[in-house]
């Protein structure tokens, strides 16, 4: 009789008593029953976290130290329906930070701006992980002397806001770069699918399917230029968009980097069956000399147009 209790038990806390493991997150050989302390007891140190499969509904802040959060099995572990600070599942402002084969979903805060991961100072890489159906994905605050990079990740039904301020599915502050790879981004609910301001870009081999999209807006906002490469990605304009000007915008919001040189190369761009508009696939408000080339645009896709403010 006493087996049933601990079988509900592991499937409502996460706690994988299948593989083994007594408590569901390990530093080292060391195991913790909730994140935030094993968060903690990493502090100012480095260490990996590795997490049992199962779905949790708890947060944790990292305010020091270089942690690796890690997914024993991936695609296995999830957060949900739970953000520390008002702001993210994960809050990191450490000295750096890696997540890996880690799902956040249905992550809301009141202001509109609830993520998977807020990244606040340090370094941030991801790889294999999955945002899904929350309001952001990956959100930061400002480090020029940092690096984000996401790798091999997933982001599905993100920026609905019900503020109205817009959320994305990744929101980069003032970062020194940003590097997205092999990425997938897909039924956007608002906002823009990638929404950077950092000087430096790469966002290659990575797929824009706005098919099922819902209020969106651009594909890859620069808001304030960049210099980079945007190269070899596949997107596809929904017919259900808030605005279905511009898939890439360089600038809108002004030119305060410099786009000088940004090429935008070997990239695949169509219309979704009902959309009947004609945008332009990069809108140039920075008035800087691009590069386009190899880009393959489907009938009634302009290939670039001078914007003002």
């Amino acid at each position: 009789m006493r087996l049933v209790p601990l079988l509900f038990l592991g499937l409502t806390s996460g706690v994988a008593l299948a593989q083994g493991i007594a408590q569901p997150f390990m530093v080292g050989a060391r195991g913790f029953g909730a994140l935030q302390d094993a968060v903690n007891a990493i502090g100012d140190g480095e260490g990996v976290i590795r997490i049992a499969p199962g779905t949790y509904r708890e947060c944790a802040v990292q305010s020091a130290g270089r942690i690796s959060y890690v997914a024993v099995e991936p695609g296995k572990t999830i957060f949900t329906r739970i953000a520390c600070e008002g702001k993210a599942a994960l809050v990191l402002r450490g000295r750096g930070a890696q997540v890996q084969g880690i799902v956040f979903s249905h992550i809301e805060v009141g202001d509109g701006n609830g993520a998977g991961i807020r990244i606040e100072k340090g370094p941030l890489s991801v790889s294999n992980a999955m945002f899904l159906d929350s309001q952001s994905g990956i959100l930061s605050a400002d480090d020029p002397a940092s690096t984000v990079t996401v790798d091999h990740s997933t982001f599905s039904g993100l920026g609905h806001d019900p503020t109205g301020n817009g959320a994305h599915g990744i929101y980069m502050g003032r970062y020194r770069a940003l590097r997205v790879t092999a990425c997938r981004f897909e039924r956007g609910q608002g906002g823009h699918y990638v929404k950077s301001r950092a000087p430096m870009v790469e966002i290659l081999d990575s797929s824009f399917d706005d098919s099922q999209g819902h209020m969106t807006n651009y594909m890859i906002d620069l808001s304030n230029g960049a210099k980079g490469r945007i190269a070899g990605n596949e997107f596809v304009d929904g017919r259900d968009k808030d605005n279905h000007s511009t898939l890439i915008t360089v600038a809108p919001e002004g030119a305060k980097n410099d786009s000088s040189g940004l090429v935008v190369e070997n990239n695949r761009a169509r219309l979704a069956p009902g959309a009947d508009y004609k945008p332009v696939f990069v809108g140039n408000w920075a008035g800087e000399p691009i590069v386009l080339r190899g880009n393959i645009l489907a009938p009634g896709i302009t290939p670039t147009a001078r914007r003002w403010m």
